[in-house]
């Protein structure tokens, strides 16, 4: 059963809505007011659904036998039922009686790029607001100036690339801070352009001598680009020049002529083809399909001292992430995160990044629409992986214990308990393998799969 599953459908995998009063998308829509939902009349009620969900997915862990189950006796002789074995009502006060927010008032820092879909949305569409906050989403120019504010204490939490919370609490390039990731923001979304002057050039062996844009030196982006080069026998720290620019001035300095292409997020990419300048090459799924890409972070030190605004704020965000991952909702997000406080975007380049229909900037239009996906279960064998390009790359010298510092940095034992709470399914670990290029990663073995590459600066 996937994550955002609802165990007292017995038709359906899917819920309709987030927000759990309606059953379909249809319903969702005509009971929004400005693109918001509007809060449950009864909290109890909410809190009653959640608590018999987690119940439910208890007693009936697979899926065929809940519906055959749901089916023969329905929903409410199924609660009934439940209810004679379980005191769900003393349950259901229990998880209501939850903390309140030791503070409301938060800021929370974000790049505009459509990998920061879930931490933008949740501000017009309401979820922070359901989860009692009053969230202001501010928009910041680069990962540097994200890094640096949130360290100190200017915001609250921030959007960040997945690697950048593993690297602060390392200290790579600066005192170490622990910092933690509770939730992953989205999931494949980048892809490589080129300039339209090289939409002959495909062949990656080709590229020797030109000059590429990566967002951040701790980026997917700048890992996945690296492994893209490297598979195809160029060395990228020799064979091509990579630099370093904030994605809102990418197009810009590719219409210039300053880069031959970056590897960045797709609503970047996609902003290249709107305006005629560039190509897409490649997604970035079909590096790694699956890989995660941004994330929600915040310090250790902001958890320890509001326990509380930390659980609410990622509630918040893992209901927007519910929502987000579903394709029906994907042109009311577009629309909500286009405006120029947010994304500042057409939202037609924005929906062709949701909706997976897109054209490609050599006059064909392509569907596929896991092109970006959300999915936000913090995976802390993706962490190891990280960490072994880090090694790769000559980032991180000497050992390290990867295990120690993913389970750290990647809240994978607190997401699961807060997903479980909300009614949801966590995966059953916190590791998996999974393979970039035909190569399988296992997380067991990291520095195995190190030691496999030819081309690589680990000693």
């Amino acid at each position: 059963m996937a994550i955002f599953d609802d165990p007292f459908d017995a038709e359906r995998d899917l819920p309709g809505c987030v927000c759990g009063q309606h059953r379909s998308a249809s319903e969702h829509e005509q009971a929004a007011l400005a693109l918001r939902c509007e809060p449950a009349d009864s909290d109890e009620r909410r809190y009653e659904r959640v608590v018999a969900s987690a119940v439910m997915r208890a007693v009936f862990p697979h899926d065929a036998t809940r519906r055959a189950f749901l089916k023969s006796v329905g929903a409410s002789t199924a609660l009934a039922a439940l209810s004679q074995f379980f005191p769900l009502k003393t349950a259901t006060e229990l998880f209501a009686d939850t903390g309140a927010p030791e503070k409301k008032d938060l800021k929370v820092g974000f790049i505009p790029i459509t990998c920061a879909t879930p931490i933008i949305m949740a501000a017009p569409l309401g979820f922070y607001a359901k989860h009692e906050l009053n969230v202001e989403v501010v928009k910041t120019a680069g990962w540097a100036v994200i890094r640096d504010k949130t360290i100190n204490k200017e915001y609250d939490a921030s959007h960040m690339l997945a690697p950048m919370p593993i690297a602060i609490t390392l200290g790579l390039g600066a005192q170490p801070i622990p910092f933690a990731v509770p939730a992953i923001e989205n999931i494949n979304g980048q892809g490589i352009t080129l300039a339209l002057k090289h939409k002959d050039r495909r062949n990656p062996k080709d590229w020797k001598g030109m000059k590429f844009a990566i967002p951040f030196d701790y980026s997917m982006h700048n890992y996945l680009l690296r492994y893209y080069l490297a598979e195809h026998g160029l060395d990228p720290d020799t064979d091509v020049q990579l630099r370093a620019v904030p994605p809102p001035e990418m197009v810009a300095n590719l219409r210039a002529d300053n880069i031959d292409g970056f590897l960045a997020p797709d609503n970047v990419c996609q902003r290249a083809i709107y305006d005629g300048v560039g190509f897409l090459h490649t997604l970035s799924k079909e590096i790694w399909d699956g890989h995660p890409c941004c994330s929600f972070s915040a310090s250790r030190e902001f958890i320890a001292g509001a326990p509380n605004s930390f659980a609410a704020l990622t509630r918040a965000i893992v209901d927007a992430t519910a929502f987000a991952s579903k394709a029906e909702n994907r042109k009311q997000i577009a629309e909500a995160i286009a405006p120029a406080n947010y994304i500042n975007a057409p939202v037609t380049v924005l929906e062709q990044v949701l909706t997976g229909t897109y054209a490609d900037g050599l006059g064909g239009i392509k569907t596929d629409p896991k092109r970006v996906d959300f999915d936000p279960f913090p995976w802390q064998s993706f962490a190891v992986w990280m960490l072994t390009q880090m090694k790769r790359w000559g980032q991180i010298k000497g050992d390290i214990d990867y295990k120690t510092v993913a389970e750290q940095v990647y809240l994978a034992t607190d997401t699961n308990k807060l997903m479980a709470e909300m009614g949801l399914t966590p995966p059953a670990s916190a590791y998996k393998s999974f393979s970039v290029m035909g190569k399988t990663f296992d997380p067991d073995k990291p520095d195995d799969y190190l030691a496999s590459f030819k081309i690589r600066r680990a000693s």
